[in-house]
């Protein structure tokens, strides 16, 4: 076998290891998220309380849970995915936002939304070709 060949082989593996990971992160951060809209479309105990700490109306927990539901269905949708990730990233900036404004623990409350949407953007890069050619161009 060549050494190009070899090179091919073992790209083509460790791309199909990448993609799984990417699916993997992107699947955890989703299933969170996907949670974390269902709460607040359902508006339990919990929430409202949280949400009256917070300083939200409680009414505006519907809108803010079927928002989140929308960008989560456009970050799982393969060619919507990119998109969904921008938007996510805005929601997960207005809870960092939320959380500074309540003077919350910063690496345990405040941040946790920083730490969401890293996993989110890395499992997108790990399983979308277009993101890792946004951040890396191939080379000519």
């Amino acid at each position: 076998m060549t050494t190009t060949a070899a090179q091919g082989i073992q790209s083509a593996g460790s791309s199909k290891v990448t993609r799984r990971v990417g699916v993997g992160l992107s699947a955890i951060g989703a299933v969170f998220l996907l949670f974390d809209s269902i709460i607040h479309i359902m508006q339990i105990d919990s929430v409202r309380e949280s949400a009256a700490e917070l300083g939200f109306p409680t009414g505006s927990m519907l809108g803010i849970g079927v928002l989140e539901l929308a960008c989560v269905a456009l970050y799982v949708l393969p060619r919507t995915s990119i998109l969904g990730a921008v938007l996510l990233t805005g929601y997960l900036g207005g809870a960092v936002a939320v959380h500074v404004r309540v003077d919350d623990p910063l690496f345990s409350t405040t941040l946790f939304p920083v730490y969401l949407g890293v996993l989110l953007w890395a499992g997108l890069y790990l399983r979308d070709e277009r993101v890792r050619a946004l951040v890396m161009p191939p080379k000519s």
